[in-house]
């Protein structure tokens, strides 16, 4: 896990350096507002542990401006601010969580752990094939960053492709993913129509390949 801390104080940033080291947390130290922007322009971090009162800028506008630039890493904001309206302010900004100094080195950690633990589970949500993303969550469908729309057993077919990358799956199989009611769908063509206009959306002919006689499987 990579860590970006961003604490114009020296000594400060060195000590989380060494906190955050010694919990086997891969760091880099920006000493400011624009160093931060620099060092965030070229590397991607799992989180950014962010300090209010930067020497050479704010490091609210600092988080304004991430977000803006639509910069979906967790931030930790450290402050000694510790009024409520200021956590609402550095909240609404796009903060994921608040600390207010001076803090424990065990409160820290847990934080920490938190915000990875998220944003690992947001992570793995997401299914990416090819130009194709699917958040088994959200359930939306990206093509290339562009958002698709799908209807409920599009999306469950594609989820099903998706999770089983170059695996065959029988034509039985999919339409008992999308209907309980075998009986009336054995004989049905209901899963082909489907793929048909799943492939239509996709705009991408090769993405689900007809095996035929069997079924369709997606190539990873």
């Amino acid at each position: 896990m990579n860590i970006l801390i961003v604490e114009d104080n020296e000594l400060t940033a060195k000590q989380l350096y060494k906190l955050l080291q010694s919990e086997k947390y891969i760091c880099d130290i920006a000493n400011g507002y624009l160093s931060a922007q620099k060092i965030l322009d070229t590397n991607k971090y799992s989180l950014i542990l962010l300090d209010w009162n930067l020497g050479d800028g704010d490091g609210l506008e600092l988080l304004k401006t991430l977000r803006a630039q639509e910069l979906t890493t967790p931030v930790l904001m450290l402050s000694a601010n510790s009024e409520i309206n200021d956590k609402v302010s550095v909240l609404d900004s796009g903060a994921d969580d608040y600390l207010c100094k001076p803090y424990s080195s065990v409160e820290l950690l847990a934080r920490i752990r938190a915000l990875l633990r998220r944003e690992s589970s947001e992570k793995n949500s997401l299914i990416n094939i090819q130009n194709v993303t699917l958040d088994t969550i959200a359930r939306d469908v990206y093509i290339n960053d562009i958002a698709i729309k799908l209807t409920t057993a599009e999306f469950d077919l594609l989820e099903l492709f998706m999770q089983h990358p170059n695996q065959v799956i029988t034509r039985y199989q999919l339409s008992e993913h999308i209907n309980k009611n075998n009986y009336s769908i054995k004989h049905s063509n209901l899963v082909d129509v489907h793929i048909k206009n799943l492939r239509k959306k996709l705009n991408n002919k090769d993405f689900i390949i007809n095996v035929r006689g069997v079924g369709y499987k997606v190539i990873k």
